[in-house]
């Protein structure tokens, strides 16, 4: 079987190898240029004639340069193509990339363990903040769990009675719902008509990278290294510590679509910590 371009164009491969796993655009952007690649230098072979060898080169060609998340999604992809031909074309193919070598060189990167602000930390960083728009820029994050892109992106049409709306998520859904606490919610209310906002009007126009200065100054008022993500982090982790359930930290305060990129967020208990926790429900 020649390996011919329109056998796998990522509109219907994707489609068939795994209904949720090419649903966001980074992913199908992914699926494109990797099998775009693979049609360029291997498309008038048979797929059984491209040896190990061969596939272990393209990848290491592929994925030159790159972080081991991005070779590890890249190597993924073409893992798929192959499933996707034995199981729909070729029965008898071997799929090159079950090697044992190059399943190592492309292994699924370590979890990283992040350093999470303590919530009184939180709080300090944002009763210093004067600016009114920071604060509540502050606020969404670490009592949302907004990312800082969610947070630019809003309009006053997106803010309802006990809620927010995220009008294009992250994770390619149609819509998502944000709840935050309602003393935020109408200081946000407050500060749209203090400013005389449209409906779809910006209710913070400054860019991502002013949003990310400002943050990193809001640390350094309490002599920290703070980044926006550091704020979606806490939130995440002070609901898990003081007895939310997990599906409920994961599902509405980050929205995630799998329990095992929350756990990620979830940082490491110090000493300190976990004394504190032990006297609060012994002591």
């Amino acid at each position: 079987m020649e390996v011919h371009h329109e056998s796998f164009t990522s509109s219907r491969f994707s489609s068939a190898v795994s209904p949720g796993q090419f649903k966001k655009k980074n992913t199908v952007k992914t699926c494109e240029f990797v099998l775009h690649r693979f049609t360029a230098q291997f498309g008038k072979r048979d797929l059984a004639s491209i040896s190990q060898e061969e596939v272990l080169t393209f990848l290491m060609s592929l994925t030159k340069d790159t972080k081991q998340a991005t070779k590890r999604n890249r190597f993924s992809v073409l893992a798929s193509f192959y499933n996707f031909s034995i199981n729909t074309a070729l029965p008898a193919l071997t799929n090159p990339c079950n090697a044992a070598v190059i399943k190592k060189i492309f292994k699924r990167p370590q979890a990283t363990q992040w350093q999470i602000v303590d919530k009184e930390i939180v709080d300090e960083i944002i009763f210093r903040t004067m600016n009114i728009r920071n604060r509540i820029i502050l606020e969404l994050m670490a009592r949302g769990g907004m990312r800082i892109g969610e947070v630019l992106n809003l309009r006053p049409c997106d803010i309802r009675e006990r809620n927010l709306t995220i009008q294009k998520p992250k994770s390619g859904r149609a819509g998502e719902v944000v709840y935050v606490p309602q003393k935020l919610l109408v200081r946000l209310n407050d500060y749209v008509k203090d400013k005389d906002f449209n409906l779809n009007d910006l209710i913070f126009p400054i860019s991502y990278v002013a949003a990310w200065s400002m943050v990193k100054k809001a640390g350094k008022l309490v002599d920290i290294e703070l980044r926006p993500h550091d704020l979606r982090r806490h939130a995440a982790t002070y609901a898990s510590r003081s007895g939310t359930p997990i599906e409920i930290v994961s599902k509405v305060i980050l929205r995630h679509a799998d329990l095992s990129t929350t756990q990620r967020y979830l940082g490491k208990v110090n000493d300190t910590e976990a004394i504190r926790w032990i006297e609060t429900l012994y002591g």
